[in-house]
């Protein structure tokens, strides 16, 4: 397989996906009158356990390379603002044939902006939080050969990640200062480790005039908090998902630095299961796509291929646009 790097950018969703976990728990407030009672004040959706499994099962997407996800973007459609994005670079390869050791690695950057609700009696306020999730992940596998074309890959997988919030709270909305929640939601932060691995089988078909892969994964990775702003929260989940992976590639006929320009087909099909399924309204996603390869093997530089990719990808209440592009060496 020549190694590959995968950089996608963007993918806007046209439909709502609106995440919001709702549970109650009271806020304290001084007496404004003698004898008289205040309204109590409270503070929706912040049970923040559920809510860092929650973001830990939004950190699964990152956790794999998968074309569906390297890129996404999903908008809530009252206000415009994105509820969820993140992009995704990563790549992967066999050292040779005669030593069959794959590599892989992936870095990963996303922003989930869910929306609280402070009441007081009547008076109810929004408070929008925004969180930023900056995540690796690495594999190591070997190749066993089944034909001279399919090749079975067990995978190894580890993954380091960090959750922090960009979040002040002001003192006229919360004034328990001492509250393990409101610490992790008013800047507060949070790390993550994982663990688990793969089964892949790989099929490379090449002739002189196209050129085929296909590769089918099943993962399995397990994700659980550590250290972070404010040790009492806690989160964890499970990264599963079976993805099929599809590329055609063959000459459009026409030639640049002296050898064919190629046309590119692509399509892939995500399912997830565990916490992955569901978080993001959907429990699978589609995609394919249509580009062009341009080969710069004749030439005595470390890059052999550079291909541009346009993807259309779409699942259960989400669809968009996507642009890729990768380099082969």
């Amino acid at each position: 397989m020549p190694k590959s790097i995968l950089l996608a950018r963007q993918a806007r969703s046209l439909a709502p996906v609106i995440l919001v976990l709702f549970v109650l728990f009271p806020l304290s407030r001084d007496l404004h009158a003698q004898g008289t009672p205040p309204p109590a004040r409270t503070f929706i959706g912040a049970n923040v356990k559920n809510y860092a499994d929650a973001v830990l099962a939004i950190m699964s997407y990152t956790a794999v390379p998968d074309v569906t996800t390297s890129s996404l973007s999903i908008n809530n459609a009252g206000t415009g603002n994105p509820g969820f994005g993140q992009t995704q670079l990563g790549g992967g390869f066999t050292l040779s044939k005669s030593f069959p050791l794959y590599l892989e690695g992936t870095v990963a950057y996303s922003r989930y902006d869910p929306t609280f609700i402070a009441t007081e009696g009547g008076q109810q306020r929004p408070i929008p939080t925004r969180w930023n999730t900056v995540s690796t992940t690495v594999g190591i596998g070997w190749d066993f050969p089944i034909t001279d074309e399919l090749r079975f890959r067990p995978i190894l997988n580890g993954m380091v990640g960090r959750v922090a919030s960009d979040l002040h709270i002001g003192q006229t909305v919360i004034n328990e200062r001492n509250d393990a929640n409101l610490q992790f939601l008013d800047g507060g932060s949070l790390n993550a480790y994982g663990a688990g691995g793969s089964l892949m089988l790989d099929f490379e078909h090449y002739r002189e005039h196209y050129e085929i892969d296909v590769e089918l994964r099943a993962t399995d990775i397990y994700l659980r908090s550590f250290g972070g702003s404010s040790q009492a929260v806690q989160g964890s989940a499970t990264a599963q998902q079976v993805s099929l992976w599809a590329r055609w590639r063959a000459p459009t006929g026409l030639t640049a630095l002296e050898r064919p320009l190629r046309y590119v087909l692509e399509t892939a099909y995500s399912h997830y299961f565990g916490e992955s399924a569901g978080v993001l309204g959907f429990n699978d996603l589609t995609s394919v796509g249509v580009g062009l390869e341009l080969d710069s093997g004749r030439y005595p530089i470390i890059i052999t291929r550079t291909r541009a990719m346009v993807r259309y990808v779409f699942g259960h209440n989400v669809h968009g646009v996507s642009f890729g592009f990768a380099i082969s060496f």
